[in-house]
Parts: structure tokens; sequence; C-alpha cells
């Protein structure tokens, strides 16, 4: 069964539209546990836009579930991580200008850099996944650094499902399923865990959570929107249930892309 892993950044950049103390990101944790998440997500920049040290913090402090720590791979982002003993930290790009995280990440140009970070994250007792494109190349890159989890970035496949009017059968959106899946099927055939996220939202969420393998989705932006609307916890809900829908059926075959 997939699992949902909740983003509150978005609560964050809300609070921070005023400079003030709310909404609390520790707040829309409980909120979102009491509605199903299994896992919360927070991104800790480099800049703090919006999550600061004090939430990171305050929500390792508080939240019930696993914590999943977003973060650059940098020294001073293990560091912290190392101190704050998140149970898992996803390794993600960051770009100063981007408005969130436009790609994954290019491990293949960087695998000493960054087993020599993972390995000061493994030692410290943290599972480290990394937010990786549907590329084949860079899923035996994850293996190589010493990831356990490789977390495919869904963006392009979200893009093309909206383009394509929310046509599940158009050809461009099984083209880019297929691409998911298959990455999936390499992370499993390496013992490793396939997670998915980006742009995921309540209308094309059950495809990918339809695929073999998959183990959680990591979603934000459109359920704290929604949330906006009905509420946090009803809004978890409904994303949990539409999940869950999505992995009772049968489970779609990984294809080449």
């Amino acid at each position: 069964m997939s699992l949902l892993g909740v983003n509150i950044d978005h609560v964050a950049t809300l609070r921070q539209a005023r400079r003030t103390w709310e909404p609390d990101p520790v707040w829309a944790a409980a909120e979102a546990e009491l509605g199903g998440a299994d896992v919360i997500t927070l991104h800790l920049r480099e800049d703090r836009r919006h999550i600061n040290d004090d939430d990171a913090r305050r929500l390792k402090e508080a939240v019930q579930v696993k914590l999943n720590l977003e973060m650059a791979a940098t020294d001073e982002m293990v560091a912290i991580a190392c101190q704050l003993k998140p149970e898992m930290v996803t390794l993600v790009p960051e770009g100063r200008q981007e408005i969130t995280t436009e790609g994954g990440l290019n491990l293949i140009a960087q695998i000493e850099a960054v087993r020599e970070k993972i390995k000061r994250l493994n030692d410290a007792g943290i599972l480290v996944s990394v937010f990786i494109d549907a590329d084949i190349r860079q899923v035996e890159a994850a293996r190589a650094v010493g990831a356990k989890v490789c977390e495919i970035h869904t963006g392009p496949y979200a893009h093309i499902f909206h383009a394509r009017g929310r046509e599940t059968e158009a050809p461009e959106v099984i083209t880019e399923l297929a691409r998911i899946a298959k990455a999936g099927e390499a992370i499993h055939s390496l013992a490793m865990m396939f997670n998915a996220g980006h742009a995921l939202n309540y209308y094309n969420v059950q495809p990918i959570a339809a695929l073999p393998h998959v183990r959680e989705l990591h979603i934000g932006h459109s359920i704290i929107s929604r949330a906006v609307f009905m509420g946090l916890q009803a809004a978890v809900r409904e994303m949990k249930a539409r999940i869950m829908a999505g992995a009772a059926a049968v489970k779609m075959p990984a294809t080449e892309a």
C-alpha cells in the first residue's frame, strides 16, 4: 500500500507573507497526522524562505510519524540533519531563484561528493533518500552513492497530464507513466525503496499510486491548497482515500518508455 507524506512547507510560506507567527507548521503537522498522514515532510532551504531552524527543531519534538527532511547536499545541511536526526533525509537540488524544486538531483555529476555526505548521514542513523528524475542512469548512481531510497520526480508526468486534458489514456501520459514505472522497477531490483512526488494532486495521483513497488507519495501544495476550503484534516483524509483507491487497482506493469 502506498503511504502518504504531507509536505507542510506552504503553511510556513503563508506565515512568512506577513512575517508573523501564524499559521504554525507544527500545528499543521498535527492536523495532517490526525487526517492520516504517514509522513511529515519539511524542506529546510539554505535561504530559510519558509521553514526555519526553529520550525525544524519543534517539528522533530512534536511529530509522531516519520519526519522527512528535504535539504540540499551541503555541509551545513548535513550538520543540521545529524544534530536534528529526522527519520529520513531527502537530498534535493536547490536553486535560489526557483519557486519550487524544478528537477531531479544530478547524481552522475557529483557521485563522490554525495557519497561522502550520505555516509555521514547513514553514520548518524538517518535513512537517506535522493530526489531524482525517472532515468535509469540516475537510479544506478543512487545505488552507487549509498542511497536507500529513490524519490522519482513526477513533475513531467503531472504537467503532461494537465496539458492533455487530464486524460489518462493520452499517449504522452502513458509514456511518462511508463518511464516512472521503469525507474521504479530498477529501484526495486537494486533493493532500494521507490517513492514518488512533485506536482501530484487529487486528479493525477491514482495512476502513480497504482504503479508496482511504490512505497510513499510525497504531496504538499495540492493538499494545503484544498485545506484552505475544507480544513487540513479533511484534505489529507481525501488524498489518502484517493491514493488507497489507486493502490487497490491492478498494478501497472513496467513497459518500455
